[in-house]
């Protein structure tokens, strides 16, 4: 039976091409993930406050090695696209943003960040996030971006505000934390909505 509505992207639209590496235009760069920075991924999850909203610990610098090769995989796959939000200048690991659950023929994914203990008060979720959100939609062709954060979140529902991700509403009792479940606020931005801030203006 077909369908009656077209793909609004098609298979081999992420994978034909090499991940980008995408600047930020005020001293930040997206780029795709390296082996050799499991050692500071690792450092990242020893961070309680990582702990709070995440349900995935680092045992070792050769666990996270295998999350890196399937943040790799990923983008071959379509599944997801994983970036390490870097310094411009040092390479330094500041955090990581990502699309995940990616549909492409729906054209839709979810946004995800965290950033490192260090990284916290200077705008890098929102900076990254930002960049991200104008590729997916503008040059890719993306339709709908989703973010999903715990209600108490609160430094996460701020980085959604600041990049234009609308708050939609709360999905009750939906992500299960290490201190029991969570309600979620989801948010979401569209292709046809107003831009959203651009780097340097958060």
């Amino acid at each position: 039976m077909p369908y009656l509505t077209a793909p609004v992207l098609l298979p081999g639209t992420l994978s034909a091409t090499p991940q980008p590496t995408l600047p930020t235009g005020d001293g930040l760069l997206l780029r795709p993930w390296l082996p050799e920075d499991a050692p500071a991924v690792h450092t990242a999850f020893q961070d309680p406050a990582m702990h709070q909203w995440h349900a995935r610990a680092a045992d070792s610098v050769e666990e996270v090695g295998g999350w890196i090769e399937e943040w790799t995989a990923a983008w071959a796959g379509e599944t997801a696209a994983q970036w390490a939000v870097v310094e411009s200048g040092t390479d330094l690991l500041l955090g990581r943003v990502a699309l995940r659950e990616i549909r492409l023929a729906d054209g839709q994914a979810e946004m995800a960040y965290w950033t490192t203990a260090g990284a916290r008060g200077r705008g890098v979720a929102a900076r990254a996030t930002a960049v991200l959100a104008r590729w997916a939609l503008d040059d890719i062709g993306f339709h709908r971006l989703e973010l999903l954060h715990a209600v108490r979140n609160e430094a996460s529902c701020r980085v959604a505000a600041k990049t234009g991700f609308a708050l939609e509403g709360t999905k009750r009792s939906a992500v299960l934390h290490p201190d029991g479940w969570h309600d979620m606020h989801l948010h979401a931005r569209v292709s046809d909505d107003p831009k959203g801030p651009r780097a340097g203006e958060h």
